[in-house]
């Protein structure tokens, strides 16, 4: 059963915090606030993960904007998605302007000419593991004030803002995540420059696999 609700919120960067954990179990997290026609959002990404050495792999990515259509082109607010490709969901692990280049061709590697031109013309895009603090370093680097901004996660049930702004699949079985996973419907963070293109913030917990059936679990 993936998320009860997906989508992307257009606006604009107002602030961004970063709140640490607290006695009561709270993760670290970057909260950003983004204004938009309905008001002030509050969105929150957590980049500490529970029960984990590696807590959290990132990626710091910059996207033109033609490759984000049609989310790029959405007026400001909150949109609901469709959890397909070509919707402007995002999946971490499948949509070609994101995924990992592994050097694999429909399951066979290619000659090693190839492979060092495919290389050279859409280089791998590995993901980056290391501690909480760091990851809200990395995102903290593309928060510009008074940029555009588009955020994808799971609206909150009440108020403004947005959750699980990450990787939303490939939770391994049994654990709390399980039931939310699915496919095309990732969180992340883009910031708009002021040359067009998009500063993106894609992050991960070190427990989920980036190896996911057409159920967004684990295969």
């Amino acid at each position: 059963m993936p998320l009860n609700a997906y989508g992307v919120l257009a606006g604009t960067l107002h602030h961004h915090v970063r709140e640490e954990p607290d006695a009561r179990g709270g993760r670290l997290r970057v909260v950003l606030e983004v204004d938009a026609p309905a008001g002030r959002y509050r969105c929150a990404v957590d980049v500490d993960g529970d029960r984990s050495g590696t807590a959290v792999q990132w990626k710091v990515l910059r996207l033109a904007a033609s490759v984000l259509e049609p989310a790029s082109a959405l007026p400001p607010g909150y949109h609901d998605l469709s959890t397909s490709p070509g919707s402007g969901a995002i999946d971490h692990l499948r949509h070609p302007a994101l995924a990992d280049r592994s050097g694999r061709l429909f399951g066979r590697r290619p000659p090693a000419w190839l492979e060092g031109l495919a290389a050279r013309l859409n280089p791998p895009r590995p993901w980056v593991s290391g501690p909480g603090p760091e990851a809200a370093q990395a995102l903290e680097g593309v928060l510009v004030p008074g940029r555009p901004v588009l955020v994808f996660g799971e609206p909150l049930d009440q108020g403004l803002g947005l959750r699980n702004v990450h990787l939303n699949q490939g939770a391994p079985y049994g654990s709390p995540w399980w039931a939310g996973d699915g496919v095309w419907q990732d969180g992340a963070v883009l910031t708009r420059r002021p040359d067009g293109w998009y500063d993106a913030f894609l992050s991960r917990f070190s427990g989920q696999s980036v190896r996911t059936g057409a159920d967004g679990h684990p295969a």
